[in-house]
């Protein structure tokens, strides 16, 4: 009899392990106003269980050490006050969180450059930086939120000051007891030193798979294969789950070639080509047990205004690659 509990309740067990969900997440893009259930609603349709909550702080150039954040000249959702007032909306509708601070340069220069040019500034900056990290760990401690990202593509930041990448990440412990991450670039996460101290190795995903105009499913999948093998062995390294930060591609020719391009000028919108990249990513990962899941770049809050099959930016919305993402994340 106590042979036959014992195989019921591994049974039980086994069943529980395969019905663990992945983050089907979406990064939820900060506005100048309050949310409502009105807004949370093309989140549930879309199936997602997760969005990524993002609070800015900005630097006037690669160089300069001050941190300006949390300000009233900030758009609502890029505040705390705004993080708090999203997070409990999405909260009402059992929506899970992820708390990910960044940093916008002047110019939109990228983040990854920042790197300052005396020892000085590099403590002004850590300073600033601890500040505003601090503020939203508290914040994402307040919301329960599930995971908090303790950056964002800040390469040279974290391979100049690794000291101070490790006390930060105890000094968010110490107020935030849910699980961290980083978010590294897809050409970063390989020298990131501090994955043991985290629960997931964060990646943007924007990794080149295709040359091809219009490249399909097959060809996608096909690019990923050497960036996959990769990511295996820097995961098994450190024996950490993989999660991908950011995910997503452009509806436009050419987008495998350097699917991080935001600014690359194009005329002819390509919808099938965003589907089949966003197809060819769940498929080679989603169902891989060491892989956590993704949250795909970007989701706007006034659904019905954005993205459309003239649309040739990121967002899936009100597109094929809406549909099928949809379908994926219903899985």
């Amino acid at each position: 009899m106590k042979v036959v509990k014992f195989f019921i309740i591994c049974l039980l067990c086994l069943s529980c392990k395969s019905q663990i969900k992945k983050i089907n997440g979406l990064s939820f893009v900060a506005s100048p106003d309050k949310i409502t259930n009105e807004h949370v609603t093309p989140v549930l349709n879309v199936s997602a269980n997760y969005v990524a909550l993002m609070p800015f702080g900005f630097i006037k150039d690669l160089s300069s050490p001050k941190i300006i954040h949390n300000t009233n000249r900030q758009w609502f959702g890029e505040t705390e006050k705004g993080i708090l007032q999203y997070g409990k909306e999405f909260e009402k509708s059992n929506v899970k969180l992820m708390i990910k601070p960044q940093i916008w340069v002047w110019k939109g220069e990228f983040t990854g450059n920042i790197k300052m040019e005396s020892e000085e500034n590099w403590k002004i900056l850590e300073d600033s930086y601890s500040e505003f990290i601090l503020t939203y760990a508290k914040t994402a401690q307040s919301l329960k939120a599930d995971i908090f990202c303790i950056g964002t593509e800040l390469e040279r930041f974290v391979q100049n000051r690794p000291a101070f990448w490790l006390q930060l990440i105890k000094n968010i412990r110490a107020v935030y007891s849910g699980k961290l991450t980083y978010a590294a670039n897809w050409d970063e996460y390989k020298r990131v030193s501090f994955w043991e101290q985290l629960d997931y190795i964060g990646i943007d995903a924007y990794f080149p798979l295709s040359d091809k105009k219009s490249a399909t499913t097959e060809d996608f999948e096909k690019g990923w294969q050497v960036h996959k093998k990769e990511i295996i062995s820097v995961r098994e390294q450190v024996n950490k789950p993989v999660l991908f930060t950011e995910y997503g591609y452009r509806s436009v020719d050419y987008n495998g070639i350097k699917p991080w391009e935001s600014n690359r000028v194009v005329e002819k919108v390509n919808l099938e080509a965003q589907r089949n990249a966003t197809e060819a990513i769940y498929n080679q990962f989603w169902k891989e047990e060491w892989f956590a899941g993704g949250f795909v770049w970007k989701w706007f809050h006034k659904h019905n205004e954005v993205g459309g099959e003239d649309n040739n930016r990121f967002t899936p919305q009100n597109k094929p690659a809406e549909r099928l993402l949809k379908e994926l994340y219903a899985q």
